[in-house]
């Protein structure tokens, strides 16, 4: 049967297969728990030390376990877990990291402000009821993930192709904004437009404030990704 292994990595303990920490070869795990190098020190428990940053070493195990690499949608700490790739010697997982599609990816989205009582604009809120997503299918779901909606373009096969009808299923522009920068993203270029004109009662819809309809506008955001 395969040994079950205890690890104290930086104070935090993992249980895992002695075939797990083999499973990448060469690597430093893999020398030291096939007596390639010497065993690693123990400590007062029992438990295997690692003098490393215990909580990365979750995607590091996950990664020997599936041979992928899955990270959080707001994963912030890329750069760190490359350190810790390097220093295992896990050349998948450093190359996994390394992987990241150059392309554009445009944002848009349609609001207003709000208004309050005697038609005084709360400025601090604006109502976005909705943010476009705009870029290569691939790309959009690899930036975005489970936030990308894609119920107005569902998959036909093609992740190559291009799309203009994602939306997210927030509706917060700076987490967009975020999540783009996390992967990597800078803004290139961006545009604006806006209503000066009324409306007529006649035209607006129900619940509809006519002042409200003379400051709706539009916005757009193009980020690139040169590596």
């Amino acid at each position: 049967m395969d040994q079950v292994v205890d690890l104290n990595v930086g104070g935090v303990f993992y249980t895992t297969a002695a075939s797990t920490l083999v499973q990448a070869q060469p690597s430093l795990l893999a020398d030291r728990f096939s007596g390639r190098l010497d065993p690693l020190p123990k400590d007062s428990k029992g438990r295997y030390f690692i003098d490393r940053d215990g909580v990365l070493f979750r995607y590091v195990l996950d990664f020997l376990r599936d041979g992928k690499l899955s990270l959080p949608e707001s994963f912030r700490e890329k750069e760190r877990l490359r350190l810790e790739a390097a220093y295992y010697r896990l050349d998948g997982l450093t190359e996994r990291l390394r992987e990241q599609r150059p392309g554009y990816i445009t944002v848009g989205y349609r609001g207003t402000f709000a208004f309050g009582r005697d038609g005084l604009s709360d400025v601090n809120f604006r109502k976005i009821p909705r943010i476009l997503i705009c870029g290569r299918v691939a790309l959009c779901r690899d930036v975005f993930g489970d936030s990308l909606n894609e119920s107005r373009d569902p998959d036909h096969g093609d992740t190559d192709r291009y799309t203009a009808r994602f939306f997210l299923k927030h509706t917060s522009i700076e987490q967009a904004f975020d999540m783009l920068q996390e992967q990597g993203f800078y803004m290139a270029g961006s545009c604006g437009s806006g209503t000066a004109g009324g409306t007529s009662a006649a035209e607006l819809k129900p619940g509809v404030d006519s002042e409200e309809c003379r400051w709706n506008h539009y916005n757009e955001f193009v980020f690139v990704r040169d590596s």
